[in-house]
């Protein structure tokens, strides 16, 4: 009954939420009401996001230390694949706003209380598996193009792959795949997470929903995963601190996203 209710959610028959079709500028109004939200009380919004750059900052000088600098740019894009669970806590928050109910912080931690739960888990687990399969392609890409030897310093590594044939097949090959991991997450969950918040429709239905969205509007959401890959770099940039202030923004934004992508639902 369990699996059952992950693939359905509460209703016996597979769910179909109404998508509806938007435009350029109702992905910048996401992003303008997703800032409101955060201004609105910013400071525990950081303190939730926080992980975030911590956890970027471990894994770089974990990867750096352990003589695997290959893996430090796949690790680091690959926070694009998983970001959507970084910010489930984030959906709560707008949506107790959007109804006019306390968003004090320690609401983000009542998605466990989810009728919804179930499906949330495991949406999360397939994201991870993606990213596992991304870290997994990106090593074994590198180690085709240029052996199994890895460098032993930074400078090792970037002469290694600017300055050779090999490593000019690493950027170009390794870019495309990637960009074809995060056409395939942004596609299964745009708006997945909220949506699962919203109605317990289900792993099955939401994920089915969010490519619907995407094929309904496909320059719209492309839109929107360039913002959020453009927001995710330059927060990186003074030492993954700016990933503290991006997530939240983004977090709130892909909320309001969802509402205009998708239909309330009739009472």
């Amino acid at each position: 009954m369990a699996a059952f209710h992950v693939m359905t959610g509460a209703s016996e028959s597979l769910a179909r939420p109404v998508v509806n079709r938007i435009g350029i500028a109702d992905v910048f109004d996401a992003l303008k009401r997703g800032l409101d939200d955060f201004k609105e009380k910013p400071s525990h919004y950081v303190f939730l996001c926080l992980m975030y750059p911590i956890a970027g900052i471990f894994l770089t000088l974990w990867t750096s230390g352990a003589n695997l600098l290959p893996m430090v740019f796949p690790l680091m894009s690959g926070f694009v694949l998983i970001g959507p669970i970084a910010a489930i806590g984030l959906y709560e928050i707008s949506r107790r706003r959007e109804e006019g109910l306390d968003t004090s912080w320690t609401h983000a931690l009542e998605v466990r209380h989810s009728p919804a739960l179930p499906s949330i888990v495991a949406v999360g687990l397939m994201l991870f598996a993606l990213f596992v399969v991304w870290l997994v392609t990106a090593q074994t890409l590198y180690t085709n193009l240029l052996g199994e030897v890895f460098p032993r310093s930074m400078t090792d590594f970037t002469r290694q792959v600017f300055g050779t044939a090999g490593g000019l097949q690493l950027i170009i090959w390794g870019n495309l795949i990637g960009f074809g991991f995060a056409l395939v997450v942004l596609a299964i969950s745009v708006i997945t997470f909220p949506l699962l918040l919203d109605r317990d429709v289900g792993a099955v239905a939401a994920v089915v929903t969010s490519i619907r969205a995407t094929v309904a509007n496909p320059v719209p959401v492309l839109l929107w995963g360039l913002i959020v890959a453009a927001l995710l770099v330059i927060g990186t940039i003074p030492v993954f601190a700016g990933l503290a202030l991006v997530i939240p923004i983004l977090g709130h934004a892909t909320w309001h996203l969802y509402r205009k992508l998708v239909a309330r639902e009739i009472a």
